[in-house]
C-alpha cells in the first residue's frame, strides 16, 4: 500500500492519477502538515475514488495539546466524518511526550468505525516498543513512523523491529523522507508492505507523479543497494516527508 502525504488538492490529484493507493490530506508543509481545509477535502472528495485519510492537527510544534486544541480537534473529527471521510491521522503526546493513553483513545472513539493512523508524534516518544503496546491499547489501525529517527531509511532496523513486534494487530507504515531511490533498500530490510510518501521532489509543495509511479513499480519488484548512516531526530519542518 503506497499513501502519498498531500498538502493541497492539486498534490492529490496528481497521486490519484499516477496510481497511489491511498491520500492523507493535509496543509501547510512547513509545518510537517496540520487540519486541511473541510471545503479541500470535500471537492476533492468529489473527484477521486481512492480513499482518503485527513490529518487532524490543530497547529504545528509539538504534540501536547490543552483543552481549546482538543476541542478542535474533537470538532475537525466530527465534521470530516459527516462528509465521508475514510480514515483520521493524528497523535496526541503527555508533557513528557509519551502516548496520551486517555486522549488518544477519546479521538479514536469518536471517529469509530473509521479507521486511524497515529503519525509520527510517535518518533518523538522514548521508548518506540513500549509506545507500539501503547498506541495498539488505544485502538489505532495504522502507525506512521521513521523509526524513531529523521527518516525512513536511517530507521530501518527500527522499522524491521517494529513490524515483527506488531504482528498483525497494527499496520505499521514506513515513511519519512521515502522515495523511489532508497525504497529499494527500505523495503527490503524492513519486509514492510506499508509505505508513505510525500513524492515531492523540488522546491514545490507538489507531488511528482512520476515518482509515484516509480514508487509503485519499486513496491511491486523489491530490489536492494545503498547504505546510509543514523541520525536522530524529531518531527520539524525540515523532516523530509
Amino acid at each position: 500500500m503506497l499513501e502519498i502525504a498531500c498538502f493541497n488538492v492539486e498534490s492529490a490529484l496528481i497521486a490519484a492519477n499516477a496510481g497511489a493507493d491511498r491520500i492523507e490530506l493535509c496543509a501547510d508543509i512547513t509545518t510537517g502538515g496540520i487540519t486541511p481545509l473541510l471545503e479541500d477535502f470535500i471537492s476533492l472528495k468529489n473527484k477521486v475514488t481512492i480513499p482518503i485519510y485527513v490529518m487532524i492537527r490543530p497547529r504545528g510544534g509539538d504534540f501536547v495539546y490543552n483543552e481549546e486544541e482538543r476541542n478542535q480537534m474533537i470538532t475537525a473529527i466530527t465534521l470530516f466524518k459527516k462528509a465521508a471521510v475514510d480514515g483520521f491521522v493524528f497523535g496526541a503526546l503527555t508533557q513528557d511526550n509519551e502516548i496520551d493513553i486517555d486522549s488518544n483513545k477519546s479521538l479514536v472513539a469518536l471517529a469509530n468505525p473509521l479507521p486511524c493512523t497515529f503519525h509520527r508524534a510517535f518518533d518523538v516518544t522514548a521508548n518506540y516498543s513500549d509506545s507500539l503496546e501503547k498506541t495498539i491499547q488505544c485502538g489505532f489501525t495504522n502507525i506512521l513512523t521513521s523509526g524513531s529517527t529523521a527518516n525512513a531509511l536511517d530507521g530501518k532496523e527500527i522499522l524491521a523491529n517494529l513490524i515483527i513486534q506488531a504482528g498483525n494487530r497494527i499496520n505499521i507504515i514506513c515513511g519519512g523522507g521515502v522515495r523511489s531511490t532508497n525504497l529499494p533498500e527500505i523495503k527490503q530490510h524492513t519486509n514492510g508492505n506499508y509505505f508513505h510518501s510525500a513524492a515531492i521532489t523540488d522546491d514545490s509543495a507538489i507531488a511528482n507523479g512520476e515518482e509515484i509511479k516509480k514508487l509503485k513499480r519499486v513496491m511491486g519488484d523489491g530490489a536492494s543497494t545503498s547504505s546510509a548512516t543514523s541520525d536522530n531526530g524529531f518531527w520539524k519542518a525540515e523532516f523530509r516527508i
